[in-house]
């Protein structure tokens, strides 16, 4: 998958004037790009438009324009992009109340690391959480994380030849939230593939 560039990324100017239509765009292609995993944990599986979307959303609010300030931002997000071999997904963990959200995230100690992608006739790969940063301390976890589910040749090969007949779980398996999603929808494996071109 094409990793974002320079030249890829529209200038404040003229992203101000596209920002609507993008933003309209983006919202359309994450819904199948969108797991619920039970009520309180959703993974967004991301990809090039995805992140592009981020990085043109930060340079528009921190107003950056300048070289090294955007080489900065791609330097953040390129590595969250997919790089053929692999799914990866941003993590969150939502309660709606603030006391509850609370009480969960310390309850929820290294759930990060107990989420789970399954191909149909293998093992589940469970995630690398937080590559760029730890995000939990003793005390809690964190409401957001970023996974990376590492697909060996084999499950590559399968699901490629599969194609959108291909049959993917995903779940969590933490002492505090126990759910799986089996199978996912067809559309969600459809985009899943891509990340695998």
């Amino acid at each position: 998958m094409p990793k974002i560039t320079r030249d890829s990324l529209m200038t404040l100017e003229t992203y101000a004037k596209a920002r609507v239509d993008f933003r309209t765009k983006v919202i359309e292609h994450k819904k199948t790009r969108t797991v619920p995993l039970g009520a309180n944990i959703t993974l967004i599986f991301e990809d090039e438009l995805t992140m592009r979307y981020q990085v043109q959303e930060m340079l528009r609010v921190e107003k950056i324009f300048e070289e090294a300030g955007i080489r900065d931002e791609l330097e953040a997000y390129n590595p969250m992009i997919p790089d053929g071999g692999n799914w990866k997904a941003t993590m969150m963990i939502e309660y709606p109340d603030v006391e509850e959200r609370a009480r969960m995230l310390g309850k929820l100690i290294g759930v990060e690391d107990r989420v789970w992608m399954r191909v149909a006739g293998f093992a589940p790969v469970y995630a690398i959480a937080d590559e760029d940063l730890d995000r939990s301390t003793d005390e809690k976890t964190s409401a957001v994380h970023f996974l990376r589910f590492e697909l060996d040749v084999k499950m590559r090969e399968a699901l490629k030849s599969a194609g959108t007949r291909a049959v993917v779980a995903a779940g969590v398996d933490h002492p505090q939230y126990r759910v799986s999603v089996d199978p996912l929808p067809s559309s969600t494996v459809a985009a899943l593939l891509m990340d695998l071109t």
